[in-house]
């Protein structure tokens, strides 16, 4: 299974995704962590997002071919990288499914992004400014939505994990 997630810095996106990941036994694949490793590598490297999501989806691919579920963890801003997560799955024939990470509440939203502190090395995390400012096409499909909004982690992984179970 590819469980591909999305959604604004701060939202709460990477802190559900590495709770699922973890609860599931399934591969976390964070995107935030693959570019700032290439940038360490490469200080001068142009064009990180593009290079950080072509190296998560082979290492997506790899992964998925031999059986494993793969958690995708990206802001996955744009109609194009999300077509491409998909392409993934179909590629592999996994089953996929797509989640929306949103916080309603756009105080408690500022507050979070304002107030975290980065958990990667060297990297830096974007301001209120940049995170509202930035590119994010809507979705034009069906997809999970969770809204973390006055909602503990707990409550948020209790939500997915039911709406990700067989009907």
């Amino acid at each position: 299974m590819l469980i591909i997630f999305g959604g604004l810095p701060g939202s709460g996106k990477t802190t559900i995704a590495r709770e699922l990941a973890r609860q599931i036994g399934a591969i976390h694949l964070r995107i935030d962590s693959i570019e700032q490793a290439i940038r360490f590598c490469s200080p001068d490297a142009v064009g990180l997002d593009e290079a950080g999501y072509q190296v998560a989806y082979a290492v997506a691919e790899d992964n998925l071919h031999v059986g494993r579920t793969v958690v995708a963890d990206s802001v996955n801003p744009l109609k194009i990288t999300r077509d491409a997560w998909l392409a993934v799955g179909r590629h592999t024939q996994a089953v996929t499914v797509e989640i929306e990470v949103i916080c309603s509440d756009s105080r408690e939203h500022r507050a979070r992004v304002e107030t975290r502190k980065p958990d990667i090395a060297g990297f830096r995390l974007p301001s209120w400014e940049q995170v509202i400012s930035r590119e994010y096409d809507p979705w034009d499909r069906e997809h999970i939505v969770i809204d973390t909004a006055h909602r503990s982690l707990e409550q948020n992984i209790e939500t997915l994990r039911e709406a990700l179970s067989p009907q």
